[in-house]
């Protein structure tokens, strides 16, 4: 496995902890499989981290090599012995991975703001595709946005709220409103 491998590998058992998902076959060590449905991973949490939009995906060679080592200590502070064939983090079973994370975001942790981000970025491809058109999402099955109802577009592919969302309008307009909705 060459170097690539064992970082992506990494990231996906670290997003798939963040939102955990189906293993995609029965051999997959990365995804737990701890839930039904696709989760960060299927979401695109890799394609998100590593677009460059992200300013993240220069950082993830040391972030992957630095979770692997924290899965290491840990593996060795709780006397675990860790499969070898695959990198360390995805080596722990998912309660020790969960209990990992949950250690390095703690308030106070001197490398917490990283592990923080990597988070929010899984949550973010699963919240919203934000790495891809909303439209190719919802028409790719994006899990995150099916599994929030995400509505889809009309035919001609804007979206339009005929019903107000609570059944009723949350305020009146103000009087200088145009026609379109701006201020005049």
């Amino acid at each position: 496995m060459d170097d690539y491998q064992l970082q992506t590998m990494t990231l996906e058992a670290f997003a798939d902890t963040i939102i955990p998902g189906e293993k995609r076959a029965p051999d997959d060590r990365a995804i737990a499989g701890v839930s039904d449905g696709g989760g960060a991973v299927a979401a695109g949490a890799i394609e998100l981290l590593e677009w460059d939009a992200t300013g993240v995906s220069e950082g993830l060679g040391p972030l992957s090599a630095a979770l692997n080592g924290h899965a290491t200590a840990y593996a060795h502070e709780f006397g675990l012995t860790l499969d070898e064939s695959v990198p360390p983090f995805v080596a722990l079973a998912f309660p020790d991975r969960t209990a990992l994370v949950e250690r390095l975001t703690t308030p106070g942790h001197p490398e917490k703001d990283g592990w923080v981000l990597l988070a929010l970025f899984s949550n973010m491809a699963y919240d919203s595709a934000a790495h891809m058109s909303t439209t190719d999402a919802i028409e790719q099955g994006h899990p995150g946005l099916l599994a929030m109802g995400f509505a889809k577009p009309e035919s001609d592919g804007l979206w339009r709220f005929p019903k107000y969302s609570y059944g009723r309008v949350l305020a009146k307009s103000h009087p200088d409103t145009t026609e379109s909705g701006s201020l005049a």
